[in-house]
């Protein structure tokens, strides 16, 4: 009896404690959006199209390109059609959840980064009264929550992200941007938060900047960069769990692999560049939100 209740306790203190974490995130989240993001969000992604409204009769002046010549013919007068702005529109959220994601040298994973920078973005969305979704990956679909107004909907996403657990460790960027594809018919603004520890991805973004605002979020930690001079490193591959030691108190082998990763990002950005992928580079070790405001602002002269 005396372990049951403590088991008990256990589990309310757990479900206390994720209930708190939970709520902290959305309180600074909404805050960052109200403050920071909201207006550049909906200066970025202004460029919602039109929609037919209704046919009114000629009147002088009018665009003749917008005469409706089938109203036209049937009730022999001019009639010209009406549009108005496409007001909402859909954010989708895709989410890499694969092993490689949980890696975080310093105060945060990647995952954990990936977490605040979609609740900002969900909450950026729903005060623009925009549509929020999430899907969560790995080499498989593991969550879809399909896209939805309002808090609530945000306060599900952030319960999906906190309580995740993959049933798969390995990512296929491809398989979860095909989903998307053949699932959101109409345009949509699309943020995709990686480590891009994949490969032959490029085709898949390619095919979905074509038809949706595309937005690549790129997560790394400093250690995908460069290595500190310690000693010897046992280094492991989250996904593959494959292992090797490297001897990090070579100053030549340190360098060695600084300048690999460093030739590494200088050619992932000019391919971004190539593909004319929007794209956000984020480090676990510091705040994001000066390079997501730049990257809000780079979308706004780009419109």
């Amino acid at each position: 009896m005396t372990r049951a209740r403590g088991t008990m306790e256990k589990q309310e203190s757990a479900h206390k404690q994720l209930t708190d974490a939970i709520r902290y995130v959305e309180i600074r989240s909404r805050r960052m959006a109200s403050e920071l993001f909201s207006g550049e969000y909906h200066s970025s992604f202004k460029g919602k199209g039109i929609e037919f409204s209704h046919v009114r009769e000629y009147q002088y002046g009018d665009d003749v390109r917008a005469i409706d010549w089938n109203t036209s013919a049937r009730k022999h007068d001019l009639y010209v059609k009406q549009f108005t702005e496409e007001r909402e529109r859909t954010m989708l959220l895709l989410v890499d959840g694969s092993a490689s994601m949980l890696f975080g040298s310093r105060k945060r994973s990647k995952r954990d980064l990936a977490l605040e920078v979609s609740a900002v973005l969900a909450y950026s969305a729903i005060q623009n009264n925009d549509k929020v979704g999430l899907l969560v990956f790995t080499d498989r679909i593991e969550t879809f929550i399909p896209p939805a107004k309002g808090r609530r909907q945000v306060l599900v996403i952030l319960d999906a992200l906190f309580n995740l657990q993959p049933e798969n460790r390995n990512t296929d960027i491809t398989a979860a941007l095909s989903f998307v594809r053949f699932t959101q018919k109409r345009k949509a603004i699309i943020f995709l938060l990686t480590d891009l520890d994949d490969r032959n991805y490029e085709g898949g973004m390619k095919l979905l900047n074509t038809r949706h605002d595309f937005v690549l979020v790129h997560l790394s930690d400093p250690l995908d960069k460069a290595l500190p001079r310690t000693g010897l490193l046992l280094l492991e591959d989250p996904e593959t769990r494959r292992s090797m030691i490297v001897d990090a108190g070579s100053r030549k082998k340190v360098e060695r692999y600084r300048e690999a990763q460093s030739r590494y990002y200088d050619d992932l950005r000019q391919r971004l560049r190539r593909m004319k992928i929007d794209t956000v580079f984020l480090d676990t070790d510091r705040s994001f939100i000066s390079d997501l405001n730049a990257f809000f602002r780079y979308r706004e002269q780009k419109i």
